[in-house]
């Protein structure tokens, strides 16, 4: 799972099982840790501009990954009674080739979209 942080503080973690890769874009569910509640707010009402947050998104190992831009997107609060509360974390532009290195899964079924298989 790679790590969330806002600031220097852990906030969650996410697979980024989802991607898009000729725009370096990772993304997937988000699941909280507990410092989480100290900017839930922010991530439920502010989908436009985080960087007030810092955040930040290190690999499994503990590397930095360069980007230009992470993002909480936080839906609970619409969520209906007895639906689970979906929250996303997104990452945006990853450079090659580094995000074929992170994310081989990602690019793999790009490129099978291609192959005519």
């Amino acid at each position: 799972m790679f790590a969330i942080y806002a600031k220097d503080t852990l906030v969650g973690h996410s697979a980024l099982e989802l991607g898009d890769p000729p725009m370096g874009v990772a993304f997937g569910k988000f699941v909280a840790a507990d410092k989480y509640r100290e900017i839930q707010h922010e991530c439920q009402t502010n989908h436009a501009d985080q960087s007030g947050l810092a955040l930040s998104v290190k690999t499994p190992a503990g590397a930095l990954v360069p980007c230009a831009g992470v993002a909480i997107l936080d839906y609970s609060n619409h969520a209906e009674d007895g639906e689970p509360a979906y929250v996303e974390a997104t990452v945006l532009g990853i450079p090659y080739p580094l995000y074929g290195e992170l994310f081989r899964e990602h690019v793999a079924r790009y490129e099978q979209q291609f192959s005519g298989n």
